[in-house]
């Protein structure tokens, strides 16, 4: 294994009821505040930060800031779930091993709400049925546009595909720069984070795993390509 990767816990990432269960299986919060609410906060933003949201160049921009929220944020609404039910058993009985690498990956820092962005490597060992490569890949975005952690969403991506395909194994690598640390704070730009999920033979067999991370490659070599 990498040294740098931070493997997380055989229990990490999973429903535990209520709010947190409802957004991990993709049912979004019912008491929302109204679009105009919205764009009212924008407003006390833009005064906040000392300037006229009144002024040419700003009095569109609560609409514009409430529409690409609905973008940035759309994985409230989608259900990982629902994405993985539809799978294929007509396979010959292929039963390698499946890797979808270098995912495009944009999601926000819950803890200061500016982007994280990165690759995300996902692979699994099918045991009787198949899924669309796409779905692998809506599955990644489901989860990434929501406010997170890189821990969580790791996680969040292999528990998701382990319990819905229940395939042999499951393997999640995620590599990302955090604007939370390169714009602001510490203002350390070039620094990625790579975090890792491995279930099943992934976790137990090192030859698949070697497997696997030889596929994806040195995982911090090409983030913000």
């Amino acid at each position: 294994m990498n040294p740098t990767m931070k493997v997380a816990g055989e229990g990490a990432g999973k429903p535990k009821g209520g709010r947190e269960a409802n957004l991990i299986l993709g049912k979004a919060r019912t008491d929302r505040p109204t679009r105009e609410e919205a764009e009212s906060a924008i407003r006390t933003l833009l005064l906040w930060a000392g300037d006229d949201p009144d002024r040419e160049g700003l009095v569109d921009t609560p609409a514009r800031v409430a529409r690409a929220y609905e973008e940035f944020f759309a994985g409230y609404d989608a259900d990982p779930v629902e994405m993985l039910n539809r799978t294929f058993e007509e396979v010959e009985g292929y039963d390698e091993m499946i890797v979808l690498k270098d995912i495009r990956l944009e999601s926000h820092c819950e803890h200061h709400m500016v982007p994280i962005i990165g690759k995300a490597h996902v692979a699994y060992l099918p045991k009787n049925r198949v899924v669309g490569i796409s779905k692998l890949a809506r599955v990644v975005d489901a989860y990434a546009k929501r406010f997170q952690v890189q821990e969580k969403l790791t996680a969040q991506i292999a528990n998701s595909i382990d319990e819905v395909l229940q395939p042999r194994g499951v393997a999640v690598v995620i590599e990302a720069q955090h604007q939370c640390m390169t714009t602001r704070g510490v203002h350390k730009p070039g620094v990625s984070m790579v975090t890792s999920r491995m279930l099943g033979a992934f976790r137990h067999d090192p030859l698949t795993r070697r497997e696997f991370l030889t596929i994806v490659g040195n995982p911090a070599s090409s983030v913000g390509a």
